[in-house]
């Protein structure tokens, strides 16, 4: 990484510490897997709802034997639908053929596995909704595909990629060498690897798997980038946890309780 560079973030990183928060937007609020707690999964009804109730949502990439795309969180169909095998292995087709939602409830028994231009579809038909769509790549060499669907549907200024984006410089640079302007997600597991995460250059955003210090929330403003976090300080139905990410000015929170982060919100508002 230039070392130039390094200098420079590390020069904002201390000035930063100085500095005294500045008031900014509440967080948006991305739905783990949608509303996976009051419907199934990855599922175009679990997303409608979703940007219907002005929530973000985080979906699931993975690629069928055939090349396409589809929305499913596990490499294989065997949790969330009524059959068997792994996606890699299955055609679009086969796929389409299995029942995605009576797993949760009989009166989901409709739903199939979309496809991610079907989501992407569905998602830029609420334009007007201010909102934070987070794409976690799972299957290998899909993200320039994910990359020019969005770009098709002009909907890729809402969308946070993460998944092997978080952890892969290589993904990112292949995401960005599609658009310039995608948003890409580093990680920072701990503190101790904060600095190194700020200094990448291929990501915008800094991704939290622990509650940041104010100090270093000050150094991502800094260096003007955005902040996410997600994992198991925030997932869970977890208020006090919530409330400090939302005093150092969080950009968007992962949950799988979208609806009471959002009364935390409304109440801290």
């Amino acid at each position: 990484m230039n070392t130039r560079f390094r200098f420079a973030i590390a020069a904002a990183y201390l000035a930063a510490i100085a500095c005294t928060p500045t008031i900014a937007q509440p967080p948006k609020i991305v739905a783990h897997r949608g509303l996976l707690r009051h419907a199934p999964e990855n599922t175009i009804s679990n997303f409608r709802a979703c940007l219907e109730l002005r929530l973000g949502f985080e979906l699931d990439v993975e690629r069928s034997k055939d090349g396409h795309l589809v929305c499913i969180h596990d490499d294989t169909v065997d949790r969330t639908t009524d059959g068997t095998g792994k996606v890699a292995d299955l055609t679009l087709v086969e796929i389409r053929k299995l029942d995605a939602g009576g797993w949760f409830d009989r009166r989901f028994a409709s739903e199939r596995v979309p496809t991610i231009d079907e989501v992407f579809e569905l998602v830029a038909q609420y334009r007007d909704k201010d909102i934070l769509i987070a794409v976690d790549l799972k299957a290998e060499g899909v993200e320039q595909d994910v990359v020019r669907l969005a770009q098709n549907h002009n909907v890729l200024n809402r969308l946070l990629f993460i998944g092997s984006a978080i952890s892969d410089p290589q993904v990112r640079d292949r995401i960005r060498a599609i658009s310039a302007s995608a948003s890409t997600a580093a990680v920072a597991n701990q503190p101790t690897e904060f600095a190194e995460t700020l200094a990448w250059t291929n990501a915008n955003w800094v991704y939290f798997r622990y509650l940041p210090p104010p100090d270093q929330m000050a150094a991502v403003r800094m260096a003007g980038k955005k902040s996410f976090i997600a994992g198991a300080s925030v997932s869970g139905n977890v208020p006090e946890n919530w409330r400090q990410a939302i005093e150092v000015n969080i950009d968007g929170i992962l949950t799988d309780y979208p609806f009471e982060l959002a009364a935390i919100l409304k109440k801290e508002k």
